[in-house]
């Protein structure tokens, strides 16, 4: 007989469960569909447009329609990707049987993301600060740290042979790298033009 009640009472909360979840996704705010749409939107004028929407839309509560949080959120979406690919072929490298071209591929492009990452950080600093009164001169540094960043990244791929495993899997999140720093670079480009 018990365990018959803690049935009922698990299908109830599943009912429950279901009926509040099914109202809170028709209860979302305009906000979050205007924000949805605001990111589709100027993610097409990018070069990536479906890994622009698909890094940023998770997003779409805090930048809501906002050019400058929508730029200042696709570098730190980048910063992170460039982060956590850096961690990962730290420890690759340190892999034993890597060959010894691949091993100093590995350093360089390493060498690259680190600085890659750097220009990222300030860049993210950078677009914290901006003020009308130094927007200008602001934006010029933001736009040339994420141009060197993604010139780092490019140099970075070039490294690594595509007909090796390790080289297919370091290149492929490379370039996937490059192509968010090149759409971040973009988004950053079009808020520039606002205010030009």
């Amino acid at each position: 007989m018990e365990s018959s009640s803690s049935k009922y009472l698990l299908i109830l909360l599943a009912i429950f469960y279901l009926i509040n979840s099914s109202s809170a996704s028709r209860n979302v705010p305009s906000k979050i569909t205007a924000s949805t749409e605001f990111i589709k939107t100027s993610c097409s004028s990018t070069t990536y447009p479906t890994l622009c929407y698909k890094s940023l839309a998770r997003h779409a509560s805090l930048i809501q329609t906002s050019p400058k949080l929508l730029a200042h959120a696709s570098l730190n979406v980048t910063l992170a990707m460039a982060k956590s690919t850096s961690a990962v072929m730290l420890k690759m490298s340190k892999s034993p049987g890597m060959k010894p071209r691949e091993a100093d591929a590995m350093q360089d492009c390493l060498e690259e993301l680190s600085d890659s990452v750097d220009e990222l950080r300030k860049s993210i600093g950078e677009m914290g600060l901006i003020k009308a009164s130094n927007f200008e001169l602001t934006m010029n540094d933001i736009q040339t740290w994420v141009s060197a960043a993604l010139t780092d990244d490019t140099t970075c791929s070039d490294g690594f042979e595509k007909n090796t495993v390790n080289g297919k899997v370091v290149r492929g999140q490379i370039v996937k790298i490059a192509h968010m720093t090149s759409n971040a670079l973009a988004l950053i480009n079009s808020y520039a033009s606002l205010h030009a």
